[in-house]
């Protein structure tokens, strides 16, 4: 909620008096409002307990190291984001997706030397720790699968027996995903909730959850929630070539990530989702 201390934050923050407040969604415990000042300028308004400084250092990092559309941050803090408004209307057809797969492909051509990141970041409205690592698979069995895993656990979204498979499937996924891609940056979280469509090209991404990655995980992740279709994947492909397999089964063994996420912010009909891929390798 915008409280009258909170517009007096941001139309000092912005050097503008608002006009007007309008509810446009809310996600992972946050509220988001359409601003509109007095000036006539539009700009976004994201608030939540904590963690948006987080958010905000994300998106400046895009701005600054790549060329992937995000939105401008204007002024942050822990509790509040203040962003650029970006277009958006339309569907996400065909043009739109070979769009997205070569902003994304740009975006995964800039390495790093070391998986991870330089400080933890966040997936929804999860800590996602990223201790600089030289192996990927070291980094996604401790800090992605077993990190995620236990916090389910912890808070009794899986039981004891579940994890175990889990632990388990730790000790056999070196050989699948084996070789690994060189480290790049990725989104982390392109799901069809956080991108933004504008006169057939994708006008924005949305809350990000960067770190340096093999940069499958990201092409799983889309393809575990459908938020693009063939069109993205065959484009993609004509630009980073994806390496046999990655269909038939990387992409589920990476899909047990974002299902651990979502098993801890929504509940555990995502551990069932995930149960099936843990059973298929067992």
């Amino acid at each position: 909620m915008i409280t009258a201390t909170l517009q007096s934050e941001i139309e000092t923050a912005i050097g503008q008096r608002i006009k007007s407040v309008a509810p446009l969604s809310a996600a992972n415990n946050a509220q988001i409002y359409r601003l509109l000042t007095e000036g006539g300028a539009v700009a976004v308004a994201k608030v939540a307990e904590k963690g948006l400084d987080t958010e905000a250092f994300m998106l400046n990092y895009l701005r600054q190291k790549s060329k992937l559309p995000v939105p401008r941050v204007l002024y942050s803090n822990a509790h509040i984001i203040i962003m650029e408004y970006m277009p958006a209307g339309g569907l996400i057809d065909h043009t739109a997706q070979r769009h997205a797969a070569e902003i994304l492909a740009a975006l995964h051509g800039i390495s790093h030397d070391s998986y991870g990141f330089e400080q933890s970041t966040v997936v929804g409205n999860l800590l996602q720790p990223n201790p600089q690592t030289k192996d990927w698979v070291s980094f996604f069995i401790q800090h992605r699968l077993m990190y995620m895993a236990e916090g389910a656990l912890n808070e009794k979204k899986i039981d004891a027996k579940y994890m175990k498979q889990i632990e388990k499937l730790c000790g056999r996924v070196s050989g699948i995903l084996s070789p690994c891609q060189p480290p790049s940056l990725i989104h982390g979280d392109v799901w069809s909730g956080n991108v933004l469509c504008n006169g057939g090209k994708i006008s924005a991404f949305l809350d990000p959850a960067i770190y340096y990655a093999d940069a499958e995980i990201e092409l799983a992740y889309i393809r575990l929630f459908n938020t693009f279709n063939e069109s993205f994947f065959a484009r993609y492909a004509e630009i980073r070539p994806i390496r046999a397999g990655f269909f038939e089964e990387r992409a589920d063994i990476y899909a047990l990530y974002p299902l651990l996420v979502h098993t801890r912010m929504f509940g555990t009909s995502y551990a069932r989702k995930a149960q099936k891929i843990i059973d298929r390798f067992s």
